[in-house]
């Protein structure tokens, strides 16, 4: 158990203990409430594709025992000293930052993902040197400038995965003038179907976007039309449907993990169109030069998002009822959800009923 000086409250979590992924239960220690920090009752923690890499040590980075999560909503049950912004009872949530250097020109725009000392919300290094554990976990003691509110409008478990699967669509979306009174009726394609694509496109349609639907899943069609409104869905394993598609798009965001050629997808695009990747493959994506060259098409990447932009997001997501589409786990079913994640057998976001746990 952690010794670090001031880590003296005992929470109840799940953890991976070595390369084989296992959750199981565990007990550690986190600090105290300091004059800057929230203390937060865990009431929720979505499950994200990076927890599976981080738990199985796919990167090489992680540092066992990992209590992953970094989608958690919750309550307020303590403030510091220094805290105005929050008060016990309010609604909030933790995203995928538990700290920065708050002082380089990435912190000072609040940019704070950009910054070059960012400790992620787990598996990061935390100012006083310990290792920080994320939202699998009873409580939660977050600094404040990483504590977002949640609208009233919202419920806290279907809000859960907007702070990392919402925020990555949005601020790339954002970023690249998708979400502005002047795009209406401009035309955004989104690659692949799941815990970000879907609410990639609940933003697409709240903006006034014509949206379509790229993904190799023929299944997904009607999912897409019926329960996303989505306007249009493209086979990409189908060249007539491609084909049908060339010169068509204004903006594409990519949010599939697995390896595939930007080649066929970049065709789609406009001339001066973009193309933004949010999606991870673990190998390089292929990459013709020829349909960059003759669209003028640009193509970029992007990761989660400042808090500043995380909030407006979520204030976004309280004005226009968005939230995403999830199924709720038992703390004593994670290990069964993660082996489902792993196939991608989830519509389109498993979170954790952590509040429910009656031994926390």
């Amino acid at each position: 158990m952690e010794v670090t000086p001031n880590h003296t409250q005992t929470v109840a979590g799940w953890a991976a203990m070595d390369e084989s992924g296992k959750i199981v239960p565990f007990v550690f220690r986190r600090r105290e409430n300091g004059v800057d920090d929230v203390t937060i009752k865990v009431k929720y923690c979505g499950m994200c594709h990076t927890d599976l890499h981080f738990i199985h040590n796919d990167w090489g980075i992680t540092m066992y025992p990992v209590v992953p999560g970094h989608e958690i909503t919750g309550v307020v049950t303590k403030v510091g000293t220094n805290v105005a912004g929050f008060k016990v009872g309010d609604r909030v949530g933790v995203g995928c930052i538990a700290a920065s250097c708050l002082d380089c020109e990435h912190c000072r725009r609040s940019e704070e993902n950009y910054c070059d000392k960012v400790a992620l919300t787990y598996n990061g290094i935390f100012w006083d040197g310990s290792v920080t554990y994320g939202g699998y976990s009873g409580m939660l003691v977050a600094h404040k400038r990483f504590v977002v509110r949640i609208p009233d409008s919202l419920p806290l478990d279907a809000a859960a995965p907007l702070l990392c699967a919402g925020i990555t669509v949005y601020s790339p979306m954002k970023q690249h003038g998708m979400l502005q009174a002047g795009a209406a009726g401009r035309r955004l394609g989104v690659v692949g179907l799941g815990g970000l694509g879907h609410v990639a496109v609940k933003f697409g349609k709240a903006f006034g976007l014509h949206v379509t639907v790229i993904s190799t899943s023929p299944s997904k069609e009607r999912e897409a039309r019926e329960s996303l409104k989505a306007d249009n869905f493209v086979v990409s394993t189908d060249p007539k449907q491609m084909q049908a598609m060339t010169r068509s798009l204004d903006y594409i965001i990519d949010t599939v993990a697995a390896t595939h050629s930007l080649g066929p997808i970049l065709e789609l695009l406009k001339v001066n169109g973009k193309l933004v990747l949010v999606g991870a493959p673990e190998k390089p994506v292929e990459l013709p030069s020829f349909p960059l060259i003759f669209g003028k098409r640009t193509v970029s990447g992007s990761m989660t998002g400042g808090m500043k932009e995380t909030q407006e997001m979520m204030d976004i997501c309280g004005e226009h009822n968005i939230t995403c589409d999830i199924e709720i786990v038992s703390t004593d079913r994670i290990n069964d959800a993660l082996a489902r994640l792993a196939r991608n057998d989830v519509r389109y976001r498993f979170v954790i009923n952590v509040g429910a746990d009656s031994k926390l």
